[in-house]
């Protein structure tokens, strides 16, 4: 049967006029998709600010367990604080101001420690230190805030008056002598804890000589006998301060020709470190990191490092050097290159 054109033309028609601009289905349809784009953007709006609270939660929740995971203390310095080493000799390449530096400068709180001179004289009386004279040197260098600490008295050195001006201390300084009279005076005592407490509320220690082989773990030269004996006979005179744990220092390497001289105690004491200071020249330790500074050499008695038989049994480090102790490697050369460049720690023969 074939179906009348006009019918069909009409039929088109209707239906183009149903879903034309202006029909009633297309008014519906529009205003739906209209009605629901309006409904769907404020909950991609909503959505989209959930997103962003739940990634500023996440990254906050991260930040804190970052800072609750606990950090791994060193094994050698502190973890606070810093240490100012000094292997003696008249100071003059800067240590002295390096020092008053980490100290918070010239206003800070210093308390010089002149007891390795000795506890007594010759004759055996108590030595009395005249304070004038034991700062004169500090004020010189423009330091305003200056106390000595001294006794001869471990019964003294145990009271909360003695230690009164330690505890607000910034900065402590041990001055050079005998290491044993240091360990005389103030070990096991209130005194040698608040000491310890300078570098744990972020302070600096330092020493020269004397003053800096009281400073490691194991007293190098404490007998009391002569200071050439590098373990001491006596045993309350074999440990140190132990503000660089693991460790034992000697000092004067250059002048005195010690390079060698605490071979044997690192081969009694295999878990030590030994460093052997040369006059003027310091070591600025932070955690188990130190760097050399001053004029001359550092020796580093490493028992963990293979030599060869020419060689000496350590290695010399020149200032600017940086070295790990922990990991018993060289950081940083003080020329600026790094340990895997060509070249290597100078052995004792540059020294």
């Amino acid at each position: 049967m074939k179906l009348d054109e006009s019918c069909i033309s009409n039929s088109k028609s209707e239906i183009a006029d149903w879903t034309g601009r202006s029909s009633p289905v297309a008014f519906i349809f529009r205003f739906r998709i209209s009605n629901l784009r309006s409904r769907i953007r404020p909950i991609s709006n909503l959505f989209r600010r959930w997103s962003l609270a739940a990634c500023a939660i996440v990254f906050a929740i991260l930040l804190a367990a970052a800072a609750t995971v606990p950090q791994r203390a060193p094994e050698y310095g502190p973890p606070t604080g810093t240490l100012v080493i000094v292997g003696g000799g008249n100071l003059n390449s800067g240590i002295y101001e390096k020092f008053i530096e980490l100290a918070g400068g010239r206003d800070a709180k210093f308390v010089i420690v002149p007891t390795a001179a000795g506890n007594r004289t010759a004759a055996g009386s108590l030595k009395v230190y005249d304070e004038e004279d034991v700062l004169k040197p500090w004020k010189a260098r423009g330091l305003t805030n200056l106390r000595m600490l001294h006794t001869a008295n471990r019964e003294v050195a145990n009271t909360e008056a003695f230690v009164k001006d330690l505890r607000e201390a910034n900065a402590v300084w041990f001055e050079g002598g005998r290491q044993w009279n240091i360990v005389d005076s103030y070990a096991d005592t209130l005194t040698y804890r608040e000491f310890h407490k300078v570098l744990s509320r972020g302070g600096v220690i330092g020493g020269s000589s004397a003053g800096a082989t009281i400073q490691g773990q194991f007293l190098v030269r404490g007998a009391v006998e002569n200071n050439t004996l590098i373990i001491s006979p006596e045993p309350e005179h074999r440990d140190g301060f132990a503000f660089l744990r693991r460790s034992a220092i000697d000092q004067h390497i250059n002048t005195r020709n010690r390079w060698d001289d605490i071979g044997p105690l690192i081969k009694t004491y295999p878990d030590l470190l030994g460093i052997g200071l040369s006059e003027n020249t310091a070591i600025i330790v932070r955690g188990d990191v130190f760097e050399v500074i001053g004029e001359w050499k550092v020796a580093v008695h490493d028992n963990t490092r293979v030599y060869q038989p020419r060689e000496k049994p350590y290695y010399v480090l020149s200032a600017g050097d940086v070295y790990n102790m922990k990991t018993r490697r060289i950081e940083k050369f003080g020329d600026g290159t790094s340990p895997n460049s060509n070249r290597s720690p100078a052995n004792v023969t540059n020294k």
